[in-house]
């Protein structure tokens, strides 16, 4: 039986404080660390792929990291039915699958459908955290999520700096470390 209406995300967490969503956790680098230097945010990541959305949950029950609960699941599916509108702060997507065939990018997180559905679930003001290593998966990604109103402070289709306060993922760390390019956005809901 599915749910009737989204969880009080309050009682699951049995606190308060802002609420994040990571799309595609993959083996969880991003969403541990990011856990652990904010122990104030309530965190739900998202991996479709059970052996990483299991590692990661075991890890971060490993850690203390009451205030990360992993879903497997996908969020295209599951998001909708977990989340009330304005109920996020920050949804974070990085590194997502590139989907190399043209055929393929319908599988792609940022369509312009679902796009404009997650504007609606993020609060005024509220960010989407993207990243990724593939230009042309970055110049579409922005394009989308733009055309679906989100704002970028910088200007339309123009990339963010690295931000060392950010936690990088696995994936980045190791780009940052041989100076490979990391296509950043860090996009506000008006």
């Amino acid at each position: 039986m599915g749910l009737q209406e989204p969880p009080d995300w309050d009682k699951v967490f049995g606190k308060t404080g802002p609420l994040e969503l990571e799309i595609g956790c993959g083996a969880g680098g991003f969403a541990l660390e990011h856990a652990k230097k904010n122990p104030h945010i309530r965190s739900v990541a998202f991996e479709w792929r059970k052996k990483y959305a299991r590692e990661v949950a075991f890890r971060a029950e490993q850690a203390g990291l009451s205030h990360l609960k992993v879903i497997e699941g996908d969020a295209r599916m599951e998001v909708p039915k977990l989340f009330k509108p304005g109920s996020l702060a920050v949804i974070h997507l990085q590194f997502p699958d590139p989907w190399w065939k043209r055929a393929h990018q319908k599988r792609a997180i940022l369509q312009l459908e679902f796009t404009q559905y997650l504007l609606t679930l993020l609060e005024p003001g509220g960010r989407f955290d993207f990243r990724t290593d593939v230009q042309d998966v970055g110049e579409r990604g922005i394009k989308v999520l733009e055309s679906a109103g989100f704002h970028n402070p910088l200007g339309a289709g123009v990339f963010h700096p690295y931000d060392p306060e950010e936690a990088p993922s696995t994936r980045e760390r190791r780009y940052l470390a041989t100076g490979a390019p990391v296509y950043r956005a860090r996009l506000v809901k008006p």
